[in-house]
């Protein structure tokens, strides 16, 4: 099937946000965090030295890559997008680039990425990975924004300023070379086909950058779809803004919204602010009426565990869907 057919049609995806953060659950130290779980790190300004520790016992045996893709399929699903590496620079795959994976530097050992590959081709499940191919607090010279933008909109910075506080020495050409470049290719090449990359945040990434990832992807992925949030317009499709419902038709375009069940991403078990099924299907046709894909966001917590909520809900949309049929 053509690559932007199966996409305009697909119109329902699952998104997923695993990692490390999903161990701290929007906590640090006795406080709770007022942002989105997986930014922890930079909403508590947490130095790697304490961060990286969370591999030591990132260990999640309750972790099924069957159980997650059916999940999905159940629900009416028709592609699945999982975080490979998220701003933290912790990647859910074996890398050769940096030892900062859930192969090296965990008790688990297993490659996810590989698993939920696997998975998604048993389940004829669409794989997607995520990758942050600009902010990174792992490495000294990650993307910290712009001059305009150093900061978000909770004013926390964009790049990881705790531990390299000296923006003046930062060049996001090394950080790009030495492990963005790199570890995309790695997971452009391992891990069979891939129906599309969904890169984030491009604040501050020069042209040439996107170019080069856009080129990369479509060297070793010719049939893989790239989102705009690779920057400078070297895109295939559309991402909307976190939570973006639009109101205009998109005709022809492709074109898609990624919004969480509840109000985070990452896990955050004091987050019990659920939409409901019905507010899930609502949404889902609102948005496919005007040419959009939702893709629906959840997130697993450190033992690799999906919510018991998050499971009842995608249920009973995959019911609620599959009773129109």
């Amino acid at each position: 099937m053509d690559n932007k057919k199966w996409f305009k049609e697909a119109q329902f995806g699952m998104m997923m946000h695993f990692g490390l953060y999903s161990l701290l659950g929007g906590e640090w130290n006795g406080e709770c965090m007022s942002y989105i779980g997986e930014w922890a790190q930079s909403y508590f300004r947490i130095p790697n030295k304490e961060y990286h520790k969370l591999a030591k016992v990132f260990n999640p045996i309750y972790f099924n890559a069957d159980e997650w893709i059916k999940l999905a399929k159940d629900a009416g699903m028709k592609y699945f997008v999982i975080t490979t590496k998220h701003h933290d620079g912790f990647a859910l795959f074996k890398s050769n680039v940096s030892k900062f994976n859930v192969v090296d530097a965990t008790p688990f050992g297993r490659d996810i990425i590989a698993e939920i590959a696997q998975a998604c081709r048993k389940y004829d499940m669409k794989l997607g990975l995520y990758y942050s191919q600009s902010i990174d607090w792992s490495h000294p010279d990650g993307n910290g924004g712009t001059e305009e933008q150093p900061v978000n909109m909770f004013n926390m910075p964009w790049g990881n300023e705790w531990d390299f506080p000296d923006n003046s020495k930062k060049d996001y050409t090394r950080c790009f070379e030495q492990k963005i470049r790199p570890q995309v290719k790695e997971i452009l090449t391992n891990y069979g086909d891939i129906a599309l990359i969904w890169f984030d945040t491009p604040l501050g990434i020069p042209e040439w950058c996107s170019k080069e990832l856009y080129d990369m992807v479509k060297k070793y992925q010719p049939n893989c779809l790239i989102n705009s949030r690779i920057g400078n317009g070297k895109c295939d499709y559309t991402s909307a803004g976190d939570n973006v419902i639009p109101d205009d038709n998109k005709g022809d375009m492709l074109y898609e919204s990624p919004i969480t069940l509840n109000d985070t991403w990452g896990f955050k078990p004091t987050d019990q602010h659920w939409k409901s099924a019905q507010r899930v299907v609502e949404i889902k046709d609102h948005l496919n009426e005007r040419g959009v894909n939702l893709l629906l966001n959840v997130g697993p917590d450190g033992l690799g565990r999906i919510p018991a909520r998050s499971v009842e809900i995608l249920k009973e949309v995959g019911k609620i869907l599959k009773e129109r049929r």
